[in-house]
């Protein structure tokens, strides 16, 4: 009988992504801080030493659980973004998709910004993620014709602090977690754009 950690590895084929599946629903599962390597080796099914030919230690682990998160992310305001048909709706579809993701991965969403470096707007285009990137992509598609790259960088700023604000308050129940609600303060954003 082959009982090999090699041989284990094998079985799920490629045991890095076996073990970022296993984390991303750990995530969910528990508190962040009781997500380690150990954990996903046992939800895999291989031996802790194995892990550690992929992760180094927790702190690399946790952080490649938070990339893999912030991609997600952006897949899915680029998907919704899409769907929409792009422009102003789409702008505001990629802000509903934002606070959806977060309420579907709770987990996931708060160990994202946990880890995720300092964002400064004027740096967006260069050293940021994709997620961000996108922001101040769409954000100067509507804005900097008319106002200038400052005004739209301030524009992609208060979007994205006014979604982030909405998903933070309906993951701590503040607000009514619903999709209701989420829709109705697009809708306010774009009145009060309109009126501007």
């Amino acid at each position: 009988m082959r009982n090999s950690a090699s041989d284990k590895r094998y079985h799920h084929g490629d045991l890095r992504a076996a073990l970022i599946e296993a984390g991303l629903r750990l995530v969910e599962e528990r508190k962040v801080d009781e997500v380690g390597l150990r954990e996903a080796a046992r939800a895999v099914g291989v031996s802790a030493t194995a892990v550690y030919r992929h992760f180094p230690d927790k702190a690399a682990f946790l952080g490649v659980l938070a990339a893999e998160g912030l991609a997600r992310l952006a897949a899915a305001q680029r998907a919704a973004y899409e769907a929409s048909g792009g422009g102003a709706a789409g702008f505001n579809a990629t802000g509903r998709a934002y606070v959806r993701f977060a309420l579907a991965n709770p987990g996931l969403f708060r160990l994202i910004f946990s880890k995720a470096p300092k964002a400064d707007p004027s740096d967006w285009a260069e050293h940021s993620d994709d997620a961000m990137r996108m922001l101040l992509r769409n954000a100067e598609r509507l804005v900097a014709a008319k106002r200038g790259r400052a005004a739209a960088r301030l524009f992609a700023l208060r979007s994205w602090a006014l979604v982030h604000g909405l998903a933070v308050l309906m993951l701590d129940g503040q607000v009514p977690a619903d999709l209701a609600t989420i829709d109705a303060v697009m809708t306010a954003r774009d009145l009060a754009g309109q009126t501007r």
